[in-house]
């Protein structure tokens, strides 16, 4: 029953690569059908865990009931669609974020389930350096916008050059990854080559501090729950 179970949960996550949009698309009747099977198995294996469980026992188990609503939720979703699709409507199929939910509430997923919750139970403490991290973030951009915005600058595109506040904070947060470094700087860089100090203060203090001071946060955090989680099961 285990095999099985992890078996459809599996072909059940895997259809996204199959729907549209899709890497290999197949028709909508086939991924429909495989999608009906793996609800239904889902279906069957709820069931034989409420004829071996008290009737007060299961109904107060959370985990059978967001696997019920899930259930729902995709039969709703997949008829839905198939009716939009009768009358050439385009729509997407949004009951696709409830798939996980199979994975994490079965019996037989006790370790991923410990893992999610000690991921639920850090996300609270590292709100405070994900905020600061944010606040560092519009205020470097104020600053871009005060420095650069009324020097008339162009990107190597002819673009206005940080003239507009939030393409300002999008361009720095991915200056954060790197990913835009050095071409985002380039513009001030040859209007004046002290521009360069902001965007190099920029990166030490988002990038080296507040990237690893938050890694170092959501560790410790993680690793703390999951080892009171662990000790408590233990126990």
């Amino acid at each position: 029953m285990r095999t099985a179970t992890y078996f459809f949960i599996f072909l059940n996550l895997s259809l996204a690569v199959f729907e549209e949009p899709a890497v290999y698309p197949l028709p909508f009747l086939v991924t429909s059908v495989v999608e009906v099977l793996c609800l239904v198995v889902f279906f069957g294996r709820l069931t034989h865990f409420a004829k071996v469980t008290l009737r007060n026992v299961f109904w107060k188990d959370t985990k059978n009931i967001c696997i019920m609503v899930a259930i729902l939720l995709s039969l709703t979703d997949l008829a839905i669609y198939g009716v939009l699709r009768m009358y050439d409507v385009r729509s997407i199929r949004w009951s696709r974020i409830v798939r996980p939910i199979f994975l994490i509430n079965f019996a037989e997923s006790r370790q991923i389930r410990r893992a999610f919750r000690s991921i639920r139970n850090t996300l609270p403490e590292i709100t405070y350096v994900f905020l600061l991290f944010m606040f560092s973030l519009l205020m470097f951009s104020l600053m871009a916008l005060k420095l650069f915005g009324e020097r008339n600058l162009q990107t190597a595109e002819g673009l206005p050059y940080f003239k507009n506040y939030l393409e300002i904070v999008f361009d720095l947060y991915v200056l954060v990854t790197t990913a835009n470094s050095p071409d985002v700087m380039m513009p001030a860089f040859d209007f004046s080559s002290w521009y360069a100090l902001f965007f190099i203060a920029f990166v030490i203090v988002n990038t080296y501090i507040f990237m690893s001071l938050f890694l170092a946060v959501v560790y410790n955090n993680y690793k703390k729950h999951l080892k009171v989680m662990f000790g408590g099961a233990n126990s």
